[in-house]
């Protein structure tokens, strides 16, 4: 096989993966504000924001970067290789020090890895970064393409996902559930169910959910569970065949969620309630959401 081969093959592999990291994030930039701000390095998402894109941005850059012929040997192979190595320390550090083990966010949610599996991840791929920076023996020194590039991948980033901070948003607590992780309820369309598990018209609905569950176009759903009575959360999941990501929430909490008497459920958009509902749910998800 040709060194041009090799390099090409090089430059394409490690391209192709910091485009696709850049995007994963980008369809989802909240689950990085919400990791950060959960690992005390910003005090709020607010604080992190613009941050977060810069950082989309950057990486971005760099896998366009690595597909022209410009300062390859000299900035951004090496950037590439700095860039990756930098992370690993953070992932180290979070992973062991921290103790983390959740989806540490480098793909998004589109695919979860653990720190430690990033970790691994980020070694696989600073190898043949070293190796392409000792194959590449010429380059060109055009400034204004790299710099352009630069440039136009930070501000298609905020372009696409301008820093839109929802003020006052009622579920900001909730960023975690039992069974997903890390969750970004102010992002698309997600459904959040209000449940006490003694309650029996809740038990009926979590089954008609369940049921919907398999449709293409139900979104994703959580549930905030009530729970002080004989009723726990894995009996009320085993009898309504139903397994939503949950979180537990205190009385105080399920009473200032609820109208008359639960359940109640929300469909939030955006980070804004768009409806409630209180009853006839199963009819108000086929009419929201599969077109019925």
């Amino acid at each position: 096989m040709s060194r041009s081969v090799i390099i090409w093959s090089l430059r394409i592999l490690l391209a192709v993966v910091f485009i696709f990291s850049a995007y994963s994030k980008l369809i989802a930039p909240g689950l990085i504000e919400i990791i950060l701000v959960d690992q005390g390095f910003a005090s709020s998402r607010e604080a992190v924001a613009i941050y977060v894109r810069l950082l989309i941005g950057l990486e971005l850059a760099l896998g366009l970067l690595l597909l022209q012929p410009n300062y390859l040997k000299r900035i951004i192979v090496p950037a590439s290789f700095y860039f990756l190595l930098g992370f690993t320390f953070y992932l180290i550090y979070t992973g062991f020090f921290l103790g983390e083990k959740d989806n540490c966010g480098c793909f998004g949610e589109m695919l979860k890895l653990s720190p430690v599996e990033s970790i691994f991840k980020n070694i696989m791929l600073m190898i043949p970064a070293v190796v392409l920076e000792r194959l590449i023996k010429e380059e060109r020194k055009t400034v204004w393409i790299p710099a352009s590039l630069l440039i136009l991948s930070i501000a298609l980033v905020f372009l696409i996902s301008p820093v839109n901070v929802v003020r006052d948003f009622k579920f900001n607590q909730y960023t975690s559930f039992e069974g997903s992780g890390r969750v970004d309820l102010s992002s698309g369309n997600k459904l959040l169910a209000v449940f006490n598990t003694e309650c029996e018209h809740c038990q009926a609905a979590a089954k008609d959910l369940a049921k919907l569950k398999s449709h293409h176009s139900f979104p994703e759903m959580y549930v905030l569970f009530f729970s002080e009575g004989v009723v726990s959360v894995d009996s009320f999941k085993t009898v309504t065949h139903s397994n939503f990501p949950f979180r537990i929430i205190r009385m105080r909490e399920f009473f200032s969620l609820i109208g008359q008497s639960p359940p109640r459920i929300y469909w939030l958009q955006n980070g804004k309630i768009k409806e409630m509902w209180d009853d006839n749910f199963e009819s108000n998800i086929k009419k929201a959401f599969f077109g019925q």
